[in-house]
């Protein structure tokens, strides 16, 4: 049967972020597996395109619009030219997914939902993507609220919630040195976005570092530059906190930041299933986390990491507290997630369920 799939991963952009790691994971574990994969950046390159493995092939439309038909004609072109039988979009892609599956009806088009917002899942506008769903072979959620999102508004009779999974290039390029004392460096992977909620970690921080002035705080994603951005430096200005809290922006070479790190954090307002509470497990880095998405069930309070209410800085602050001042609970918290992270969200797990959709698909 893997000789006869050939898959291509559509997303809008390789700019670090969830939804670009996954479909960068997903094509180079795919070919690992010996599957003819594929992967397509629609609109615009970023880092993540120097994490896709030689046994993938790549393909950039540069698409300028919606309805861009110079692109529509090269991703058809494509597909034809390497007999692609499945389409598998990321987020937003699903439109060109939509598109390619007009022009080649035989086409197998799979949609992978990585909406972020799960706490406001009641303000997502079902239109146009329940109209879409129905050109939709399968849909596939990365968490257990997506899915049941998925069962009320989307017209699609193969529904599925497959947990993400983490994975380090062993190649990766070592560029990034963290600041502060070794053995006391608490570390944020998160982009700068409003629900990552970096301003409420920034507060509790500023209430430990009156007890625990020796530590810092290291946040590492995607600064977009804008009002959110401002705030946040501004907060760190104000509150004087700049031998303390260091900005890196976007880094590739996550495994050997975490192997700096002594605490990871998320503080995050809403939430999926972040790949990078994953990649703390694979580190075994002992962890404090808010209570979104499906966090919750990757930690356990008080067995492998520590979970607290969301926007709550006073609650954030006694947990961070907790493991800077009890380093036999960091080792075990580590230990415990790590197991937890390999058992239930590994690579080969996840190729496992998901070549199940594709079989029945193709």
């Amino acid at each position: 049967m893997k000789q006869n799939l050939k898959v291509i991963q559509l997303i809008d952009s390789l700019t670090p972020g969830g939804a670009e790691m996954m479909a960068v994971n997903i094509s180079n574990a795919l070919a690992e597996e010996g599957i003819t994969s594929y992967i397509c950046a629609t609109r615009s390159e970023g880092d993540l395109k120097k994490k896709i493995s030689s046994s993938t092939r790549y393909l950039f439309l540069g698409k300028k619009s919606i309805v861009d038909f110079k692109a529509i004609y090269t991703l058809n072109k494509f597909l034809s030219h390497h007999q692609i039988n499945i389409i598998h979009a990321h987020s937003s892609s699903y439109f060109m997914g939509f598109v390619m599956k007009l022009l080649n009806p035989k086409l197998q088009l799979i949609w992978h939902d990585h909406y972020g917002l799960s706490e406001e899942l009641a303000k997502r506008s079902t239109f146009p993507l329940s109209w879409f769903s129905r050109f939709f072979t399968a849909s596939i959620a990365v968490n257990s609220l997506l899915l049941k999102w998925h069962q009320k508004y989307l017209v699609v009779g193969n529904q599925s919630f497959i947990q993400n999974f983490a994975n380090f290039n062993p190649s990766e390029k070592v560029t990034t040195f963290l600041k502060g004392e070794q053995g006391k460096r608490i570390v944020c992977m998160a982009n700068l976005r409003p629900q990552k909620d970096h301003l409420n970690l920034l507060k509790s921080f500023a209430i430990k570092n009156t007890s625990h002035q020796e530590w810092t705080l290291h946040l590492v994603g995607k600064d977009f530059l804008d009002g959110y951005s401002e705030e946040i430096k501004m907060f760190i200005k104000i509150h004087r906190l700049e031998n303390h809290v260091f900005l890196y922006g976007s880094c590739l070479d996550t495994a050997h930041i975490l192997s700096q790190t002594t605490i990871a954090v998320l503080a995050s307002s809403s939430e999926g299933l972040p790949v990078s509470l994953l990649e703390y497990g694979l580190k075994k880095l002992p962890v404090v986390v808010t209570n979104v998405g499906d966090c919750g069930s990757v930690i356990t309070n008080n067995k492998n990491g520590l979970v607290v209410p969301k926007e709550n800085e006073e609650a954030l602050a006694k947990a961070i507290n907790e493991l800077i001042t009890n380093a036999t609970k960091r080792d075990e918290f580590g230990v415990e997630l790590y197991h937890h992270v390999k058992k239930h969200y590994s690579k080969e797990a996840y190729i496992k369920q998901l070549m199940k959709i594709y079989t029945n698909a193709n």
